[in-house]
């Protein structure tokens, strides 16, 4: 929903702001006020052409925000065009380029008048309200489409060229026959080979250290003998008996640490070829990982996979029999299917047409007439014509209406087909039409404001008189410069501007009974 739109330095407009519920908003006003500016400026926000001569004349720049409730969250767009240079677009506070902006507007408005944003005018938006219209069942056709996707894919990764199958099997081949002779088992193995290697480097001065210390520690060495004599020197003194006790045990535990160290360092082997071996196995794995994964598991996971490849390529005359016949039933699927969604898109643009241009005839076109045609199975190419008079032949619908006809026959589609943008903007709606028929186009209107949040621009007082609310804008000239304010109509005020708009003499009484009698007859038949 659009909640609030900012305006300045729009043509007359110097500055606007105009806050809006939901439901249907009537925006009225003399001829020339600015009404339809109010329209254009929504046209900003959705990446319309930003015209130089737009611009207030005097000012800078002209700027137009809009604020929207989407989907529980805020959206803010803003539009900036200069007197001279490029226009600027912003999408929340950030910048945005127009293209981008029309997007997400897509999304949340759609104009109906003399302006491009419609989606209905989109084939594709065309398609999709037919197939809702029709509660056309895409689902059978999407999945074999996805599922003939997928086998072409698997196909075409099998190999067709048998130049480019013969360079891969020998090229896997001789992977193979690489990762075959490294003899990859352990996963692990780097790490292992790692800590064998720091012990094999240092063999030889762990053997030296392990000697010296054990030296030291035996009873003719050092320290061994300086705690021998230290326990000799406690020996027989009473006070020191807990303390000679303990340094007896240390003397013994010394004795067996220098034992240890001993059979250790005669147990310490210089092995150089083993050391070689090893620095070259992790040479070895480092090549592998370079050339096929980043661990040891990566690579031995890329053999198992290449093993399975290289039998792939090897049976590719079975498997791709086996896939050519599957993809011949699929695309038979695809075949059925398609004909099945192309039959019911036929049968439901028949029943469209019909209720389309019924609706016309209510909308003042009685010789108009719709069709939407479809092409061959499955019907993806949908194009909905408008024959406007009669023996014309149906043309799209840019091409067939003016703009107070496309407007209408917008409506007409909206009525059918009611899902879309959530604000839908009509201008021009009621050009040409009056009466009764202004009446039914108020009420359609209104029919509307059920699930969308409708803005229309009218001269009529039987299509205000069905909105939820009234605005009116007022253009206001001293001699010196032009502004336009905007009101929002409640009660006396608004029976006051239908009156305006019935007689142009809103102080007339009876102009206000009219007005009065007008308003409650509309409220009270929605």
């Amino acid at each position: 929903m659009l909640t609030e739109l900012a305006v300045e330095n729009l043509g007359v407009i110097e500055r606007l702001n105009l806050v809006l519920g939901p439901g249907m908003t009537a925006l009225t006003g003399e001829t020339g006020a600015g009404k339809t500016l109010v329209v254009t400026a929504v046209d900003l926000l959705l990446g319309g052409r930003a015209d130089p001569a737009l611009v207030r004349f005097g000012a800078e720049e002209a700027v137009v925000e809009g604020r929207f409730d989407h989907q529980g969250e805020e959206v803010v767009l803003r539009r900036v065009v200069p007197a001279g240079g490029r226009a600027r677009a912003y999408v929340d506070g950030r910048l945005a380029s127009a293209a981008s902006l029309a997007e997400l507007g897509a999304e949340l408005v759609d104009l109906h008048g003399q302006h491009e944003h419609q989606s209905l005018l989109r084939r594709v938006h065309q398609r999709a309200a037919l197939d809702r219209f029709g509660d056309v069942d895409l689902a059978p056709l999407m999945e074999a489409r996805a599922a003939l996707a997928d086998l072409n894919r698997r196909r075409a990764e099998l190999g067709g060229d048998e130049r480019s199958r013969a360079r891969e099997i020998e090229l896997c081949r001789f992977q193979l026959a690489e990762l075959d002779g490294a003899g990859l088992e352990n996963p692990h193995e780097e790490d292992a080979l790692k800590a064998e290697e720091a012990v094999l480097a240092d063999a030889a001065a762990s053997r030296d250290a392990a000697r010296r210390a054990a030296m030291s520690l035996g009873a003719d060495g050092a320290v061994g003998a300086g705690l021998v004599q230290l326990a000799a020197a406690l020996e027989s003194r009473p006070p020191l008996e807990s303390q000679h006790e303990r340094l007896v045990n240390l003397v013994a535990e010394v004795g067996d640490l220098s034992t240890e160290l001993r059979r250790a360092a005669e147990s310490i082997d210089e092995n150089p070829v083993r050391l070689a071996e090893v620095r070259q196995r992790r040479e070895l794995l480092v090549d592998l990982r370079r050339k096929y994964g980043e661990t040891v598991a990566e690579v031995m996971e890329f053999h198992r996979d290449l093993s399975d490849r290289l039998a792939e390529l090897e049976d590719f005359d079975r498997l791709a029999k086996d896939l050519d016949g599957e993809l011949d039933r699929r695309t038979a699927a695809v075949v059925e299917t398609g004909a099945a969604v192309g039959e019911a898109r036929r049968h439901a643009a028949q029943a469209l047409g019909k209720e389309v241009t019924a609706h016309l005839r209510e909308l003042a076109m009685p010789r108009a007439e719709v069709q939407a045609e479809v092409g061959d199975d499955p019907g993806d190419d949908v194009d909905i014509l408008l024959s406007a008079n009669s023996g014309a032949p149906g043309l799209p619908l840019t091409s067939a209406a003016s703009g107070g006809e496309l407007a209408r026959v917008m409506l007409a589609l909206r009525l059918v087909v009611s899902a879309g943008p959530p604000v839908l903007v009509f201008d021009e709606v009621d050009a040409g039409i009056g009466g009764q028929v202004a009446q039914t186009v108020g009420r359609s209107l209104s029919r509307l404001a059920a699930d969308h949040q409708i803005l229309v621009v009218t001269h009529l007082p039987q299509v205000a008189a069905c909105a939820d609310h009234q605005v009116s804008i007022v253009k206001h000239d001293d001699g010196a410069a032009t502004t336009v304010t905007v009101e929002r109509l409640d009660g006396e005020e608004r029976i006051v501007e239908l009156s305006r708009m019935l007689s142009g003499s809103p102080d007339s009484e009876s102009a206000r009974r009219h007005a009065s009698e007008l308003l409650e007859m509309s409220q009270g038949s929605r």
